[in-house]
């Protein structure tokens, strides 16, 4: 039996029927052939990744897809997205993500993206390596406006508040303690240091000059969230025996990726946006099939524009990326690997955001029981041998298709 494990992750793949496309969801009324294919070979049915009526995050949906239950290791998004664009963590620092955004002249957050500033690299490096008290403060720029914040120093907490007030039209907020601790305490007010200390630079930095005279919106100020400490996770590996690596675009799915111990396999075109270039990520797959066990595969895209209300966007997305999936289809068809493929939340594309609501997932290869649906959707979905499933207990679940599930008794 192959033990190749195909694990596509389609990022806020989930969504409710859209009166305009006849009630069906942007799944369901997108042509997909290959994944159809697979549910037609597979067993399918709906997943939960943390448990019923919890809105799921991205972050906390992958810790749970590959069986990290997010009550016992999720301590904030920061650490992942800072791993994600190669920084490198040790135990005790405190990670966080960041916005560079503008501020008005009255200190009013007027766009969290400062007009959707290409990179942010220039402001990231007059930061990096500040020191405030006994703190020395990491900053590496991500995609865009992203930036990410590492705090390394002793007697540090992750028990604090965001200074990122999540909407426009409101200052920056100082972070609090979330406890009385000499810890949070300290940290909150490094972090309140650090954001007066990072304005005062971003004002006068070339990069504004630059984008005052084009008539740009400044990138002038630092919105913080996510505060999370370093721990460590049991690597992947040992988990559960498969040699795994992450293919994606976005830094936060490459971030868990690498601290789960997989390796991270750089793929160019991969932006993380709608318009990335699935051929390569598929591409990719292929050169690498046999140096890995378990290809994590990621595409954001249909989140994206399921939070921008693009359901005709998410639906053609979904077929834009399909067509990329033959050569996955043919590993099944010949046992040369057993392909799951869900997402990590539902995305609703008239709310523009996440929900609660289930997600379809299929498993197909060899010895999987197949089932009688023939599409992958929501409403085909829920017929599956299946059923509903926690994202818990998925990668238990593959275990034992592949023999590696442990015997409960005697």
């Amino acid at each position: 039996m192959s033990h190749r494990i195909i694990f596509i992750v389609f990022d806020g793949l989930g969504d409710r029927p859209i009166p305009a496309l006849n009630n069906l969801t942007p799944l369901e009324a997108a042509q997909t052939p290959n994944l159809d294919a697979l549910a037609k070979i597979g067993i399918n049915g709906l997943i939960h990744t943390i448990e019923r009526s919890i809105r799921p995050g991205s972050d906390v949906a992958h810790l749970s897809l590959f069986g990290y239950d997010p009550r016992k290791y999720y301590r904030g998004r920061g650490p992942f997205e800072a791993a994600g664009i190669g920084m490198i963590l040790k135990p005790g620092d405190i990670a966080f993500r960041g916005n560079v955004s503008t501020q008005n002249e009255k200190g009013i957050i007027i766009d969290r993206r400062a007009g959707r500033i290409d990179s942010v690299e220039n402001l990231a490096k007059s930061i990096n390596n500040l020191k405030i008290d006994d703190v020395t403060v990491h900053a590496k720029a991500g995609v865009g406006h992203r930036i990410a914040i590492v705090l390394r120093g002793l007697n540090l907490s992750d028990e604090i508040t965001d200074t990122d007030p999540h909407h426009l039209n409101s200052t920056i907020l100082n972070s609090r303690p979330k406890n009385d601790t000499k810890q949070a305490k300290k940290t909150a007010d490094i972090v309140n240091q650090l954001t007066q200390k990072v304005n005062q630079i971003f004002a006068i930095h070339p990069v504004n000059e630059n984008r005052r005279r084009n008539k740009l919106p400044e990138a002038n100020c630092l919105l913080l969230r996510g505060a999370g400490i370093m721990t460590d996770f049991p690597p992947f590996k040992e988990k559960y025996g498969f040699n795994a690596c992450c293919i994606a675009g976005g830094g936060l799915y490459k971030g868990i990726a690498r601290i789960l111990g997989m390796d991270i396999i750089e793929v160019k075109g991969a932006t993380g946006k709608p318009k990335t270039n699935p051929k390569s990520k598929i591409q990719s797959l292929i050169e690498n099939f046999d140096n890995y066990d378990f290809f994590f595969i990621h595409f954001k895209g249909a989140d994206t524009c399921a939070e921008d209300g693009d359901y005709l966007g998410k639906k053609e997305y979904l077929e834009y990326v399909d067509k990329e999936l033959s050569p996955v289809v043919k590993y099944v068809y010949k046992n040369q690997a057993l392909c799951i493929v869900t997402g990590d939340h539902s995305t609703s594309s008239r709310l523009k955001s996440h929900t609660a609501d289930e997600v379809p997932v299929l498993v197909a290869g060899l010895d999987v029981r197949v089932d009688d649906v023939f599409k992958m959707g929501e409403r085909s979905a829920q017929r599956g041998g299946l059923g509903h499933i926690d994202g818990r207990h998925l990668m238990r679940y593959i275990d034992n298709i592949v023999g590696k599930e442990p015997l409960y008794g005697n």
